[in-house]
């Protein structure tokens, strides 16, 4: 069927790429809310089954080892399969286990499915940048990658109110897991019967796809285009490496807040309730954050900056100003420290907008979910250590000196994405490396 004659039976729908962004949107609110399930719950886990930090660690030490070893495994595969199959098998596969968490009984059970929900999930990011370099074009694509990583950031907000909900109307924390792992059927009904490429797309306007169309480069269509660019001809890339550096030190503060928050609360002698519900402001900051940082740049994009430019000034803005993070270890008071890590997850999130959307702005299409994982996978190997060194150092000492790391450490990942992730002196033979 043409697109000129599926038009005039179903009529183009308007902005149709920001519909395909608010799907992804979607995706990433029940991807953090499978994810983050257990963290919301680790107060009453610890209280049931007598928990240590370091017994908690190592269950989010199995999802990170799953998540890792598939996030460069998953770019390949959804250059391969394309971003409609690819998601769509992803969320399927990570929604069944989430539910399936509801039948175990030990800790190793608990460990096996974290490793298989990180398996599962790895993909949902690669593949929404993905997305995002196939329908958006340069000048937007950093509001498309705000709007769906704030799914993020609300994903875990929900999930303090939708866990302690459900946990309090049951008594239970097995109706927990049942009832968030059900959301991804729902969303793969919809993915499948809405998502195509923008060229393949029967409702698409076609001013629309001009507007796509405009600066990006010919195989965007993906798709049709299989990847023919291997780890090797992106590991010989400098941009790629800092990237991988970056995404590696500044990652883990995020999974610190998403994952910790609620024991680090529950560790300075709040009460359980003050302890779950607390993740829910530095959350909602996160999406402002998201927000902030994709309007800047693309307002600074609209005004002749180029893309790379744009990114960095954003990137160094933000960045440096989560020192402010230190200032929790001088305090006790709830709603002091609650403004610290809102401000500190702003921060990280307006950075977190530019960072997601680099790989798009940086690689030719055939490669930008190769390039997304190879990143993701840098991150998680990062976040493998700090996930361990927290829970050691939270169980012999306290987590000050995690708070301190956490507030410093950024600052060195701004200056790898700044120094590194550039455009290249000449032009790429290959134009593998985008002019951004």
């Amino acid at each position: 069927m043409t697109l000129s004659s599926s038009s005039a039976v179903r009529p183009p729908i308007a902005n149709l790429r920001w519909w395909i962004a608010a799907l992804l949107f979607a995706s990433m609110v029940i991807n953090y809310v499978d994810r983050q399930t257990i963290s919301a719950l680790a107060p009453v886990f610890k209280q049931s089954y007598e928990w240590t930090d370091a017994d908690f660690a190592w269950l989010l030490i199995s999802f990170r080892v799953g998540y890792t070893i598939m996030q460069a495994v998953a770019g390949r595969l959804l250059d391969w399969l394309g971003t409609r199959r690819g998601l769509a098998w992803s969320v399927t596969f990570y929604s069944l286990v989430a539910a399936a968490t509801a039948t175990v009984q030990t800790m190793a059970g608990f460990g096996a499915c974290r490793f298989l929900l990180g398996a599962g999930e790895a993909a949902n990011w690669p593949g929404a940048i993905k997305a995002s370099s196939e329908w958006f074009p340069p000048q937007e694509r950093a509001w498309a990658v705000a709007l769906f990583d704030g799914g993020t950031a609300l994903g875990g907000a929900v999930v303090a109110l939708v866990a302690m909900g459900i946990y309090q109307v049951f008594g239970d924390w097995r109706p927990v897991f049942v009832l968030t792992g059900s959301l991804g059927a729902v969303w793969v009904v919809v993915w499948l019967a809405c998502y195509r490429p923008p060229r393949q797309h029967p409702r698409i306007a076609p001013e629309e796809l001009r507007h796509i169309e405009a600066g990006q480069d010919a195989s965007s269509d993906s798709e049709s285009a299989p990847s023919t660019v291997g780890w090797r001809e992106l590991l010989s890339r400098r941009q790629m490496w800092g990237l991988m550096l970056g995404r590696f030190l500044l990652d883990p503060y995020w999974f610190f807040v998403s994952e910790w928050f609620p024991l680090y609360l529950y560790a300075q002698g709040f009460s359980l309730e003050q302890s779950i519900l607390g993740a829910i402001g530095p959350q909602l900051a996160s999406v402002a954050g998201n927000f902030a940082g994709g309007a800047l740049s693309s307002q600074l994009i609209r005004h002749g900056w180029p893309v790379g430019r744009s990114r960095r000034f954003v990137l160094g803005l933000f960045g440096p100003s989560m020192l402010v993070l230190a200032l929790a270890l001088g305090t006790s008071s709830y709603p002091l420290l609650l403004a610290l890590f809102s401000y500190a997850n702003f921060a990280y999130a307006a950075c977190s907008t530019m960072f997601l959307a680099l790989p798009a702005d940086v690689f030719q299409s055939r490669a930008v979910a190769s390039a997304s994982g190879l990143g993701g996978t840098a991150a998680g190997v990062g976040t493998l250590i700090s996930t361990y060194l927290i829970g050691q150092v939270a169980d012999r000492h306290s987590f000050e000196p995690v708070v301190l790391a956490a507030s410093v450490i950024p600052l060195l990942a701004v200056t790898v994405f700044i120094t590194l992730v550039r455009a290249p002196a000449q032009r790429d033979p290959r134009r593998m490396v985008l002019d951004f």
